[in-house]
């Protein structure tokens, strides 16, 4: 009985300690802030659950290829888009598409930012959009031309304000596109945090 006693706090001290350990190693999610002329908006992008997204994103980050865009399309109760036009809805030039990571168990819920992209499921570059309310339409539910939706890789921490505020902005036809701020909404810079 005792040294059923005694193996059963080594298993529980073991089990503890293991715990302990996979807390200290577990990564922390990178965190990035745009700086606008409305504000600023942290985001935690998910590293591990959309690793192809969250680098290409990332890597965007610290090329400054964010510097000086803006939000060219603004949808209230659905999603702000940026991440491909400077002022002018003049496009800046990306690198090669990236496969879309849409199937990662991530929703399309209010704050989340997801990749923007044409009708082709894997042909994100750039652009991304957050998410004004839950938009469960958006997300994965086959790998068919209907089902494969847009892929999640970060979300708005701190700064839904700012982003509500950016939705409340006058719109109208620019060109080609619509939904086109009326005055510019600029990412200044868009930069890593940290610690």
């Amino acid at each position: 009985m005792r040294w059923t006693g005694i193996l059963f706090s080594t298993v529980i001290a073991i089990l503890v300690i293991s715990s302990s350990l996979a807390q200290t190693n577990k990564k922390e999610n990178t965190m990035v802030r745009f700086t606008t002329n409305y504000g600023v908006i942290d985001i935690e992008v998910f590293d591990d659950q959309a690793p192809v997204t969250a680098k290409n994103f990332l890597d965007y980050v610290n090329d400054g290829f964010y510097d000086g865009l803006i939000m060219h399309r603004v949808v209230p109760g659905f999603v702000l888009q940026g991440g491909g036009f400077e002022p002018g809805m003049k496009e800046r030039p990306t690198r090669d598409p990236i496969k879309n990571e849409a199937d990662n168990g991530l929703k399309n819920d209010r704050g989340t930012l997801s990749m923007a992209r044409t009708n082709d499921p894997n042909s994100a570059s750039s652009q991304f959009f957050i998410n004004l309310k839950d938009n469960a339409f958006l997300n994965h539910t086959g790998k068919n031309p209907k089902g494969w939706g847009y892929a999640v890789f970060a979300k708005v921490v701190e700064g839904m304000a700012v982003v509500d505020k950016i939705a409340g902005v006058e719109t109208a036809r620019a060109g080609f596109h619509d939904d086109v701020p009326k005055e510019d909404v600029t990412i200044t810079t868009a930069e890593i945090l940290t610690d």
